[in-house]
């Protein structure tokens, strides 16, 4: 009987490489729609490992279309998470007292009234530009 021959250890095969990046790639952007500081930590992820399978595709004579889509779409989860994440550092104190007013509330109508103190506090806070961008002020 013939043994089979693996690659050699800490070698990947080309394919699951470029699969690894589109993968990572999706999961950085849902995660950045949950917990954007996380989606962008896996968005960097998959950024270097999109890019670091790109050689390999190459070598093997393989389409990159994976490496390049799932470079494609971590691009576009790292902009986004990395918007988020700044967004919620620059409203960082009035979410704190957001969640310490949702904490006390006991009632649905003092709920309200929070997200309400949020809003105004947030639209102090955030250029009128940005906020028509978000959809929270009417034109």
């Amino acid at each position: 009987m013939s043994t089979p021959v693996q690659a050699p250890a800490g070698q990947q095969p080309a394919d699951s490489a470029g699969r690894r990046a589109i993968w990572l790639s999706i999961a950085a952007l849902a995660m950045t729609f949950m917990l954007p500081l996380a989606g962008l930590v896996m968005a960097l992820f998959a950024l270097m490992a999109g890019i670091r399978a790109l050689p390999q595709l190459r070598s093997a004579g393989r389409p990159t279309g994976t490496a390049v889509g799932g470079i494609a779409v971590s691009v576009i989860a790292l902009a986004l998470s990395g918007g988020a994440t700044a967004m919620q550092v620059y409203l960082m104190d009035e979410y704190s007292a957001y969640q310490e007013c949702m904490q006390a509330a006991g009632t649905v109508t003092s709920q309200g009234e929070c997200f309400t103190r949020f809003r105004d506090a947030a639209q102090q806070k955030l250029p009128a530009d940005v906020l028509e961008m978000l959809g929270t002020v009417q034109p």
